[in-house]
């Protein structure tokens, strides 16, 4: 595996532009579009909340079909809670899209971001598709991946080379999130291109074993958002088939490497944190149980906060584990901080341990791993610490 730059047009017969259209309050990138130059199999995965944005209802529905050419999403506006007009505006955008492009509007994907319940300014959306559209170039991804973010602090992209078979394909990625984040089926907006040849049934089982992997793993705030949604097209202009039976396992890694990056950038950039946490759950029942206790934990604003404050607190942490809703043995629990061991068997093991865990606790990265020891089950979640800057990012967010 060979790591790319260029993102989403690292992929060939990929373009990409990102604009500023006038939707964000400053002047910053606020439209997205991705093309592929020829029609593509697709998957996506959408939020599971119940109050959904219209652009996430307009693509469900085009995701029906399994084929797409082209993804438009905007920032700075969610087009959620918007009712009748809503659905109209994020139609509009699919038509809009697909005149410029000179396709069906039903190969369009529209996806859009930002605040909820506030009407979408058309005219502005307009006049950004129009000029997106005359911007598309090999070099827009980058641009494409700014226009995406929100409170996010850096852009987020990815892209690798596997080889298959002695054949080459390309899977490249962006993505965008901040805050609201605690997925059950992507992250906040993700758009994944290949140049492999898949059949879209492959294709959906592919990204949803890469999305369970990666995006799921992730917490930033416990708040699951109404515009999620993961969009992977393959444009298959490599040649390069993959079937059940031929590369599939070897392109599954590819998606699993790519999601999992970008999952991860997503939490680094988590709003106002200021340390990357990686939760290990270890000696499990089952997967499910190991993900609930990493949930658990990776979910606690107590130990969230203690984190923030690098006070090796780790009552907090048993604590999280007792409220997941997993049948545990307190009394065979251990856990560490890297490879400080805080608990034994369920009891602390004094001062000493607490005080080499404070200095680990004051990195930027590390890790807290919990073995549970009632079976061989693991998972890993990744999360970030509370600082006060989360409180006033989003006490000022529509301000």
């Amino acid at each position: 595996m060979k790591e790319l730059s260029g993102g989403i047009t690292a992929v060939p017969g990929f373009l990409a532009s990102g604009t500023y259209s006038g939707i964000k309050k400053v002047e910053k990138k606020d439209l997205a579009l991705i093309f592929s130059e020829k029609p593509c199999t697709a998957a996506g995965l959408f939020t599971k909340n119940e109050v959904k944005g219209a652009p996430v209802i307009i693509s469900q529905r085009n995701i029906k079909k399994g084929i797409g050419q082209a993804i438009v999403a905007n920032s700075g506006n969610s087009n959620a809670c918007t009712g009748k007009q809503g659905t109209k505006d994020a139609e509009e955008m699919a038509a809009l899209t697909a005149k410029a492009l000179n396709i069906k509007s039903n190969l369009i994907y529209v996806a859009s971001t930002g605040v909820i319940g506030e009407p979408m300014p058309m005219e502005k959306v307009r006049n950004g598709i129009a000029n997106a559209a005359l911007r598309l170039s090999k070099e827009g991804g980058r641009d494409a991946a700014e226009a995406i973010m929100t409170t996010d602090t850096f852009l987020k992209e990815k892209a690798v080379q596997i080889d298959v078979g002695g054949k080459t394909i390309t899977i490249g990625g962006i993505a965008k999130g901040s805050g609201m984040i605690y997925p059950n089926m992507a992250t906040m907006l993700s758009f994944i291109a290949t140049d492999a040849k898949i059949a879209s049934s492959d294709l959906r089982d592919a990204l949803k074993a890469a999305v369970d992997k990666s995006f799921n793993m992730t917490t930033v705030d416990g708040d699951m958002s109404t515009s999620d949604m993961v969009i992977c097209l393959a444009n298959g202009v490599s040649g390069v088939s993959i079937t059940r039976n031929k590369g599939y396992k070897d392109f599954q890694d590819g998606l699993n490497y790519v999601c999992t990056e970008l999952a991860k950038m997503i939490v680094k950039d988590g709003e106002g944190a200021t340390k990357f946490v990686e939760i290990r759950i270890k000696g499990a029942k089952t997967f499910n149980d190991a993900k609930k206790i990493g949930m658990a934990i990776g979910n606690s604003n107590l130990v969230k906060t203690a984190l923030f404050a690098s006070d090796a607190n780790w009552g907090r942490i048993m604590c999280a584990i007792g409220y997941s809703g997993v049948k545990i043995n307190a009394d065979k629990i251990d856990l560490f901080v890297d490879n400080v061991k805080m608990v034994g068997n369920g009891i602390g093991l004094g001062k000493e341990a607490e005080m080499e865990a404070t200095e680990v606790l004051k990195q930027k990265e590390f890790a807290i791993t919990v073995d549970l020891r009632l079976g061989k089950a693991e998972a890993t979640v990744w999360t970030c610490d509370f600082s006060y800057d989360y409180v006033k990012i989003n006490a000022a967010y529509r301000t």
